[in-house]
């Protein structure tokens, strides 16, 4: 036979390892390709809930927090509560507590519309909980509103300035508003800044 008849017999041992050589390289970056796609739509999730979450958390204390009200309250221990506390955020679980204005009675019982509500820092989980009634009673089992939370640090104004710590001259007293910066697990920082409905002007 002729060289050319060999060569259009079939394939040679060096051409045929060689064009499997080619199909592994591009079998290679396919399946990293498809590996980093994968990777790239569970990272995406994870980013989009986290920002879910801080929306949540941003939607439920601007909601709170613009129907504050300046309610001085009883615990279920009968001891008498400022309308407002609010922490430092390293010293007590207990973060803010107050009552707000507007608590829908779909149910028509009678009850007032004021509601109390607190946030606290639980093992990591920023917790929203609310009472059936503002005084004397027990807080309800509370809604987990971000976890994977670091730490979270707070700061009021009043009367023109931030103040680390609440300390209020009157039981009434209100802040202006309330920053929290709210450190979360492989994100970070996040500063929100919440204006309240105390009638006093920034």
């Amino acid at each position: 036979m002729s060289g050319r008849s060999i060569r259009e017999a079939g394939f040679t041992l060096v051409e045929l390892i060689v064009a499997l050589f080619i199909f592994g390289i591009i079998s290679a970056a396919s399946v990293a390709l498809l590996t980093f796609s994968v990777d790239s739509q569970a990272a995406s999730r994870e980013a989009l809930a986290e920002m879910s979450a801080i929306r949540r958390v941003n939607a439920a204390l601007t909601n709170d927090l613009m129907q504050i009200a300046p309610r001085p309250t009883r615990d279920a221990a009968g001891e008498r509560q400022d309308a407002f506390f609010g922490g430092d955020g390293r010293t007590s679980d207990l973060l803010v507590s107050f009552v707000r204005r507007g608590w829908t009675n779909y149910d028509g019982e009678a009850r007032s519309s004021l509601q109390k509500v607190d946030y606290r820092l639980v093992d990591g989980r920023l917790e929203r909980s609310a009472y059936p009634h503002v005084d004397g009673a027990e807080a309800l089992p509370p809604a987990v509103l971000l976890s994977g939370v670091e730490s979270v640090t707070l700061r009021y104004r009043i009367e023109g300035e931030w103040r680390d710590r609440w300390d209020p001259t009157r039981p009434d007293l209100l802040p202006q508003a309330v920053e929290m910066v709210v450190t979360i697990e492989d994100m970070g920082p996040v500063r929100q800044l919440f204006q309240t409905g105390a009638r006093i002007g920034l």
